[in-house]
């Protein structure tokens, strides 16, 4: 505040008595107006600054919230890409060491009985809700 004083006191000494082409002033009444407006602008710039200070803060702290995120999803990922690669490995063992043949006849018979399932299931509700 007091810098903003003597800074005005110190235009106001350099530019007394003149006003726009060199003329001198006819009355103090438009030199104080227009410090006036000069002020009020002063003061609604530094409001604006402060906004757009407050504005670029809350910015950067969700930028930082989001970079969090994404380093912990990027940690969970490759956590999961190595659990699913073990488990790669295990079935690649199981098919390994049994025979092909005995193997998928087993898978085939999980799927066949769980479409069979599941579609005694949907004919149970067609017909105890319809």
């Amino acid at each position: 505040m007091s810098y903003r004083r003597e800074h005005r006191g110190s235009r106001s000494s350099l530019f007394d008595g003149l006003e726009e082409g060199g003329l001198s002033a006819s009355s103090s009444y438009s030199h104080e107006t227009n410090d006036h407006d000069n002020e009020r602008a002063v003061e609604s710039l530094q409001d604006r600054v402060l906004l757009l200070k407050r504005v670029t803060g809350d910015i950067h702290e969700e930028v930082e919230s989001h970079n969090r995120m994404l380093d912990r999803m990027g940690n969970d990922m490759d956590l999961s890409r190595g659990v699913m690669s073990g488990t790669m490995d295990r079935f690649k063992m199981v098919f390994e060491k049994k025979s092909n043949r005995r193997m998928c006849t087993l898978v085939m018979c999980f799927v066949v009985s769980f479409l069979i399932i599941l579609y005694l299931i949907r004919m149970l509700r067609y017909f105890t809700l319809g």
